[in-house]
């Protein structure tokens, strides 16, 4: 499957339909059931904590998605232009290791940003 690009206003209006978009990425890579839903959950909640960091900070530029499906699962990547030191809500950081293969974060570079990748095999 081609990797899905989607970047989007950090406006709260905008996660249901970037949800909507790697839904359909993963029914495109394969993805079934039980584990379609928890895509889509999972996807909205990471897009929502970063249009949430986007607006305590001020910031407009927009924030990334990408999906990407192989033979080893499904990957989504949601990546904000925040503070890298900002640290993550361990709320959402629970609910969304409940729901993926594989959950990691990453800082961007020079300190801007954080990229949280979402896997299921």
């Amino acid at each position: 499957m081609p990797v899905v690009r989607v970047s989007f206003t950090p406006a709260p209006a905008h996660v249901r339909t970037v949800r909507l978009v790697a839904g359909a990425a993963a029914q495109q890579a394969g993805v079934r059931g039980e584990a379609l839903d928890e895509v889509r959950f999972a996807v909205g909640e990471a897009c929502a904590q970063a249009v949430a960091r986007h607006q305590r900070h001020g910031l407009r530029e927009p924030v990334r998605l990408e999906c990407e499906g192989n033979g080893g699962g499904f990957t989504v990547r949601v990546s904000d232009r925040a503070p890298a030191g900002e640290s993550a809500d361990p709320v959402a950081m629970a609910l969304l290791s409940g729901l993926v293969s594989d959950l990691r974060t990453t800082p961007g570079i020079n300190g801007v940003g954080t990229t949280v990748v979402l896997h299921w095999r």
